[in-house]
């Protein structure tokens, strides 16, 4: 019996499932099952790749994992509403992937360290995204309000007011109703400003963010 395969198996299933884990915790679409069966998949292609290759092409088959992780990545990737969801998961995937790999051709050192790094990444750094976005927040506003000839105007004073740097995307009138689409960046607590003024503004029909 070949121990070293049992061996990269059960470490392909080892660092796959705590990188995968994580994304479970976070109730990622790719999570603990996924990521074990990506990294060991990865793994078992790799293996079959340097076992079935000619001498002269041991990477036939492994090279085409990378295309088929990239189709795997492609289909967590969905956009919401105001942004793009599932990058960062579909990133992982791709790292697991070369995970497997690495494990797969017996470079169990570069696995671990990657491995580690990745869940590095993946949980720490979201505090610090958190930071960067409470100093740059984007925000999408829709507002309605009763229309006259300066109501976008208006409307860019109170951004002016909270400064907030702003673009007016569109406008459309019906009756006597504006609708105002607007693109707003700026510092966190200046965008909750803006919001508590707009609430509580009479002229404003609705607000959306």
């Amino acid at each position: 019996m070949d121990y070293e395969i049992l061996l990269q198996f059960f470490l392909a299933a080892l660092w796959g499932g705590i990188v995968g884990a994580e994304r479970e915790y976070r109730s990622k679409s790719a999570g603990f099952r996924t990521m074990i069966m990506i990294s060991m998949g990865s793994c078992l292609f790799t293996l079959m790749s340097m076992h079935i290759g000619t001498p002269n092409s041991p990477d036939r088959i492994a090279s085409n994992i990378v295309t088929g992780i990239g189709f795997l990545g492609a289909g967590v990737i969905f956009r919401g509403e105001n942004r793009i969801n599932g990058i960062t998961t579909a990133a992982t995937i791709w790292a697991v992937a070369a995970v497997g790999m690495s494990i797969g051709s017996g470079n169990y050192l570069a696995a671990a360290y990657a491995s580690i790094l990745i869940l590095l990444v993946l949980a720490l750094l979201p505090y610090i995204e958190h930071m960067i976005d409470r100093l740059n927040q984007s925000k999408v506003y829709t507002i309605k309000c009763s229309y006259s000839p300066a109501a976008a105007k208006s409307i860019e004073q109170v951004f002016q007011k909270h400064h907030l740097k702003h673009r007016l995307v569109n406008q459309l009138k019906e009756d006597s109703l504006l609708t105002s689409k607007w693109e707003s960046n700026g510092l966190e607590k200046n965008h909750d400003q803006f919001i508590a003024e707009m609430m509580g503004d009479g002229r404003i029909v609705s607000f959306e963010y």
